[in-house]
């Protein structure tokens, strides 16, 4: 039996270096990453029963902070998968927003497949467009950052949301918030 292939996360700073990083350590960061691969592929019937999000999604959130297993076959969710994470300035995700999707303006993130089996992918950050975020509702920024990381995996894994406010009520918006609320408490029980 081989030994499972841990997932890469590869985390690129503004101006290639992270010295002026103002957003969560980088641990939390590769942490959260490794528990949203952890949730695996969205399944169609997972995504599509929205009558069973809010505890089937808390379940997944629970199992994949936890470390369980959710591939077929035995394989760990997330093995081999190589992600690469990188905070632009938000006139750079303006311009990679108006060239890949048509719409011309600031976005929060931007997720990629490059590639399903191992997953790879790249994730766009806006450590502004965070923020502003954040400030609007009364959140932290760091806990904004650390939310549209596993966002961006979330989508990179297939799952999905509708558009507006119905998204707040989406299975992939429940487990997103039940895996920040449990890694949340675990950074801060480490503290």
């Amino acid at each position: 039996m081989t030994e499972p292939v841990p997932p890469e996360v590869r985390l690129n700073f503004p101006s290639g270096g992270g010295d002026g990083w103002r957003g969560p350590p980088e641990v939390e960061l590769k942490a959260a990453a490794r528990a949203a691969l952890r949730t695996g592929r969205a399944a169609p019937a997972r995504e599509a029963a929205a009558g069973q999000g809010g505890e089937a999604a808390a379940g997944q959130a629970r199992e994949a902070a936890a470390g369980q297993d959710r591939e077929a076959g035995g394989g760990a969710a997330g093995e081999g998968a190589e992600i690469s994470v990188t905070f632009l300035p938000a006139e750079s995700m303006r311009a990679l927003n108006r060239d890949y999707h048509g719409v011309d303006d600031v976005t929060d993130v931007l997720a990629f497949g490059l590639g399903e089996d191992p997953l790879v992918g790249d994730i766009y950050i806006s450590p502004e467009a965070a923020e502003t975020s954040a400030r609007e509702m009364g959140l932290d920024p760091g806990e904004e950052v650390l939310r549209l990381l596993i966002h961006g995996i979330l989508h990179l894994l297939g799952h999905d949301h509708p558009e507006g406010e119905a998204r707040y009520a989406s299975p992939m918006f429940e487990l997103q918030e039940g895996l920040l609320a449990r890694l949340l408490a675990d950074f801060r029980g480490r503290a």
